[in-house]
């Protein structure tokens, strides 16, 4: 693409919808409804980050302030020397696919992924709701390290799998996707989340290469969001908002999508988890 195409944009699933989630931008309070389209670029994995934050859910968040909240999980603690730790898992969660979280569950998807940060003896279940990680060496870090993006929570563990495929506990689940192209999702009804998190109906994530094509699709009102990490000359300054600063742009927004207060700044896309974190205005 080189320039915008209405009907190419629109016929190849590239408009819609997107991201949502929970915060303020600037006096605006977060409100459900309406469809949040972003662009991204082919390289970075952008749209995997985005798409996966939105279906996937972890143990633990870092919430957009930085603190360490729990997600899947409702408590954790430790033997005093950091080597056990027994995680409580949050009760009644559904997968898109109808079925229960359970234990097992956790315990097979990071099995299956793998924990960095200190040897792992074993990941067991303790019952439906209890899950046990034992590590060779002392780590008092862990529930932060199960917050990463990486250690995702799917069915009996089956991960990696397509994002066409991808069945989690997020907020989203997804309608279609097409790998490395584009990405379309709908809100959960009854999420465990509901009223905190997951503001929009849709998400939708589109890849299109050209960075100034990315911004004419902006300023045309085809995405509302669009990742510019070299806005130079594409967007006038104070057009639109922009994350973190029109002098450092990773991102640029439309007026009306609602931005929280304080954004993740581990990964360009909001820790990757801009679909649940933003929300239109």
């Amino acid at each position: 693409m080189t320039r915008i195409d209405r009907r190419a944009l629109f016929t190849s699933g590239a408009a819609a919808a997107l991201l949502a989630a929970a915060g303020g931008a600037v006096d605006a309070s977060p409100k459900a409804g309406g469809a949040l389209r972003l662009a991204v670029p082919r390289d970075g994995g952008l749209l995997e980050q985005a798409a996966r934050g939105a279906v996937y859910d972890t143990l633990t968040e870092i919430a957009p302030d930085g603190l360490l909240r729990g997600e899947l999980a409702t408590g954790w603690h430790s033997t005093p020397d950091a080597k056990t730790w027994t995680f409580d898992l949050r009760a009644g969660v559904d997968f898109h696919d109808g079925s229960l979280l359970t234990a097992e569950d956790a315990a097979a998807s990071l099995s299956a992924q793998g924990i960095t940060g200190g040897e792992v003896r074993a990941v067991t279940a303790l019952g439906n709701l209890q899950l046990l990680v034992e590590l060779a060496q002392p780590n008092p870090h862990l529930p932060y390290l199960l917050a990463g993006a990486d250690l995702m929570i799917a069915p009996a563990g089956e991960l990696p799998a397509p994002l066409s495929a991808a069945i989690g506990t997020g907020c989203y689940k997804v309608e279609r996707a097409q790998e490395g192209r584009h990405f379309r999702a709908s809100r959960v009804a009854k999420h465990y989340k509901s009223g905190i998190a997951g503001w929009a109906e849709t998400v939708e994530i589109i890849v299109i290469p050209d960075a100034a094509v990315r911004a004419e699709a902006l300023r045309d009102g085809y995405v509302d969001i669009a990742a510019l990490p070299e806005p130079r000359g594409l967007l006038k300054r104070g057009e639109f908002l922009y994350h973190p600063s029109s002098s450092n742009m990773a991102l640029a927004a439309r007026h009306n999508v609602g931005i929280p207060r304080k954004v993740g700044q581990r990964e360009p896309m909001d820790d990757g988890r801009i679909a649940e974190r933003w929300w239109m205005a």
